[in-house]
């Protein structure tokens, strides 16, 4: 037996492929763009997506163990607003996570009674309800037109089934799922002006949506009747990737955004504190994460003024970590979350002076993202998510003094699996295993082995403490210029 886990990125298609004991065989990546037609707009045309897709599937075939596929599980990118009429057609391109056009309509559905006690979360202008408010008042045409509405994992497990299918963690961010019972909420979809009919029908992650369509397995050369999982959103599956099931465990993920996400055996919304609340993509178990929209985007801005690669400018640095600097960086380069929930803030960049270097700014910019992530700590202990130490995971994590000063402003232990799968990659191939086989998905879903622990400096501990003291004002006073 082999299993296929996909991994549908904001800038690019993962497809992995593991045998009968998840280990991984063989991957495959194909890349498409974001299309920015107005100022604050993210789309794509999911077209794009279904070509990945095939692509990867093409170089994939060439593995012996492909003809045994009898698994499959679909990760993708959240709160993207898929839009299909009657004849399940694409109707326009699809609105993405970081598209900030609904913010008026994000705020007037906040603000509506029952709105967050039910979705346990507040309505950001990325999240997918928003999105149909702004596509009814400013495309009535195409609004009137929709049928179903599909987040972008649904989206291609419906391309793999031909269901209308959405798994609980990825619905957990449209603000129409009352999410502690895990089902669509009549009130919610009254409040967003949309109707059941128009929702695809729900399951767990972790459970069977459908099967490859016959047409399909006889192109891709796989025996008919391959499991599809209902599947789930990129941080649940990097989630069950890294074996993050259950309360006390956590991992920390340095990508384009920053994540900082906390496993629950319960259900504890805490939308006050900006704090994404949502179903796990398994079974009774949520988790809570923070989120930072501009985390190696940060380092990518830099890098990119001063016509440096990001990896250069964060070797420079060596791996002795150094005492805060004077330098100050507000990490908002497009707005933030938590625990700000702030689409309109800036970054910024303060006591730069004649003799200050680019290793000085660099060491501001990795500074500024680990103080906003610290932010996202403080909300996760302040509704008693207190991971004892955090999974190192994304990009970012390559850089050892990054990680030092991450472990450092945290004050908690960074443990960082040896090289290998891990991700959501990972994490949507044991969807599709479990799907297919019914194993428990605690038994499928376990933590990687662990190459390296990065634990704080304990002499710097103190110094950036009283750093990060300094940070939220910092953010106060620039909100007030700006």
């Amino acid at each position: 037996m082999s299993f296929l886990g996909i991994d549908l990125g904001t800038s690019g298609l993962r497809a992995l492929l593991t045998d009968a004991r998840g280990a991984p065989l063989a991957a495959a990546e194909r890349h498409y763009e974001v299309s920015h037609p107005a100022p604050g707009w993210s789309e794509q045309d999911p077209a794009d997506w279904v070509a990945a897709l095939e692509g990867a599937v093409a170089e994939l075939r060439r593995h012996p163990a492909w003809p045994e596929l009898r698994g499959i599980g679909v990760a993708g990118h959240m709160h993207g607003a898929v839009l299909l009429d009657r004849m399940g057609a694409v109707i326009r391109p699809c609105i993405l996570w970081n598209d900030t056009r609904s913010a008026a309509e994000a705020a007037r559905l906040d603000a509506t009674p029952q709105v967050r006690e039910l979705s346990g979360n507040i309505v950001f202008p990325g999240f997918t309800a928003p999105k149909l408010l702004w596509l009814r008042r400013h495309e009535p045409d195409a609004f009137a037109r929709v049928a179903k509405v599909l987040l972008p994992a649904a989206y291609l497990t419906h391309y793999l089934t031909g269901a209308y299918v959405a798994d609980m963690s990825d619905s957990a961010g449209t603000s129409w799922l009352d999410t502690g019972a895990r089902a669509w909420s009549d009130t919610l979809l009254r409040a967003g002006g949309m109707t059941r009919g128009q929702m695809p029908r729900l399951v767990e992650g972790s459970d069977k949506a459908g099967e490859l369509r016959e047409d399909l397995a006889r192109l891709w050369g796989v025996r008919p009747g391959a499991a599809v999982a209902g599947g789930a959103g990129d941080n649940a599956a990097a989630a069950c990737g890294t074996g993050v099931l259950s309360e006390g465990q956590g991992f920390v993920s340095l990508g384009t955004s920053g994540v900082l996400l906390a496993a629950r055996d319960g259900y504890r919304p805490a939308p006050e504190s900006a704090l994404h609340s949502f179903c796990h993509a398994v079974p009774g178990r949520w988790y809570q994460m923070g989120v930072m929209l501009s985390c190696t985007d940060s380092l990518n801005w830099l890098a990119r003024i001063t016509g440096t690669r990001p990896a250069e400018l964060t070797a420079a640095l060596g791996d002795r970590l150094s005492a805060p600097g004077r330098l100050r960086f507000l990490p908002y380069l497009s707005g933030e979350r938590t625990p700000h929930n702030d689409s309109d803030i800036r970054a910024a960049l303060t006591g730069i002076g004649a003799e200050t270097t680019r290793d000085d700014l660099t060491r501001a910019v990795l500074e500024g993202v680990c103080f906003g992530l610290r932010d996202s700590a403080e909300a996760l202990r302040a509704v008693g998510a207190r991971p004892a130490h955090l999974l190192a995971i994304g990009g970012g994590s390559g850089s050892r003094y990054w990680l030092r000063l991450l472990a450092t402003v945290l004050n908690l232990p960074l443990h960082l699996p040896k090289a290998g799968e891990f991700g959501a990659a990972l994490g949507a191939a044991r969807l599709g295993r479990t799907a297919a086989t019914g194993e428990a998905p605690e038994t499928v879903m376990t933590p990687p082995p662990i190459g390296e622990v990065i634990e704080p400096v304990t002499a710097l501990v103190p110094a950036y403490e009283a750093a990060y003291a300094r940070f939220g004002p910092a953010y106060r006073g620039i909100r007030a210029v700006q």
